[in-house]
């Protein structure tokens, strides 16, 4: 898979070169609420505050979303994405798409480039 350090909202990574495009890739994760979630969330939503049960199960199918689309960039040959996104639907009472994006591109390391020569 991808390591997450070559994984950004930029359109380039600095220090690398882009050398070529794979292409779009996503990791789409369908998720839908427990009863048992929505009762424990009903409680905390009376007393104020974070809600953390579903705050715990957004960053879980974040998570899962991301991991996906890593998957995806390293099966399509790529070694790093940019351009990387989420984006969240409803698709119906209880039930949510999370969609992790991003262009999968190969990158190479910059060569640090030799100081100038000073002639004497």
């Amino acid at each position: 898979m991808i390591d997450p350090h070559f994984i950004t909202t930029a359109f380039e990574l600095q220090g690398y070169r882009i050398v070529a495009h794979c292409g779009v890739v996503r990791g789409i994760v369908v998720r839908s609420r427990s009863a048992i979630g929505n009762l424990a969330a009903g409680v905390q939503t009376f007393f104020g505050g974070n809600i953390s049960v579903y705050t715990e199960l957004c960053e879980q199918t974040r998570q899962e979303a991301f991991d996906l689309l890593r998957q995806h960039a390293a099966e399509a040959g790529a070694n790093a994405i940019i351009g990387m996104r989420y984006d969240a639907n409803e698709i119906g009472p209880g039930v949510t798409e999370v969609l992790a994006y991003g262009t999968a591109v190969v990158v190479e390391l910059v060569a640090a480039s030799a100081p100038p020569k000073v002639s004497g």
